[in-house]
């Protein structure tokens, strides 16, 4: 599996498609937080905090993730690949983890530069270190997990087809759903006392949660059993194409 993961970043890495995922992310983070006059400006903020960065990450990542994961399994099926990568001597799960950890670990390169965001709130905010360290690591984890959700229903929309645009539009949409579709749901407050319940299982109440400052094993657990749930419908889906 290993082999396989580095190969899978490798080709991220080594193609556009890697970096123009990262720059694209960076570059609309850095013009709503830095440059354009917005609510979403770090400098404009009434706080030291990184709240907007925070509230606008998911948004760039609901049409970013899909972009970059949409080829994973579609592009293969399309090739005629994947018959190939099936004689490998690696179980399904290693070949469905490979691509699932090389696109977090993608994820993660992109996000990484945005500490800056943080060394520089840090030194601007009056008193200098005014901000919230604690809440925006715990922000950091929470963005982590929701864009590592979004991978895992990627690669999940991926798997059902052969066409990389039918697999873009399906993770995109079922990312939003999961994320402000549920939420939106909730809100209209029709629904008496499952509206809770709806907007409880939405990506975004545990996100938020999370966002706070404060890591509840609740909201761990839910992001990693969406993961695993995504990622066992895919490994199921994986298994009717051997047959």
């Amino acid at each position: 599996m290993r082999a396989l993961y580095f190969k899978e970043l490798s080709s991220f890495l080594s193609s556009t498609i890697g970096y123009v995922f990262i720059l694209i992310f960076l570059i609309a983070s850095g013009l709503f937080h830095w440059i354009l006059s917005y609510n979403t400006n770090l400098l404009e903020g009434s706080e030291a905090d990184l709240v907007p960065f925070f509230n606008l990450s998911p948004v760039i990542f609901l049409v970013l993730i899909p972009a970059i994961t949409m080829k994973s399994f579609a592009e293969e099926k399309r090739t005629g690949t994947i018959e190939l990568l099936f004689t490998r001597p690696i179980s399904d799960l290693g070949i469905l983890m490979a691509k699932y950890l090389a696109g977090v670990t993608l994820l993660i390169i992109a996000i990484a530069p945005t500490i800056t965001y943080y060394i520089s709130i840090y030194f601007l905010g009056k008193p200098v270190g005014i901000i919230d360290g604690g809440a925006t690591f715990t922000s950091y984890i929470g963005l982590i997990l929701l864009g590592s959700v979004f991978v895992a229903i990627g690669i999940f929309a991926s798997t059902i087809t052969s066409s990389q645009i039918v697999a873009f539009i399906l993770a995109m949409f079922l990312c939003w759903f999961l994320f402000d579709g549920l939420n939106l749901l909730g809100d209209f407050g029709q629904l008496g006392d499952l509206d809770y319940i709806i907007k409880y299982f939405s990506l975004a109440f545990h996100y938020d949660s999370i966002t706070k400052g404060v890591i509840v094993s609740e909201d761990i657990i839910y992001f990693l059993s969406v993961i695993l749930l995504f990622l066992s419908l895919a490994i199921t889906v994986i298994k009717t194409l051997k047959r």
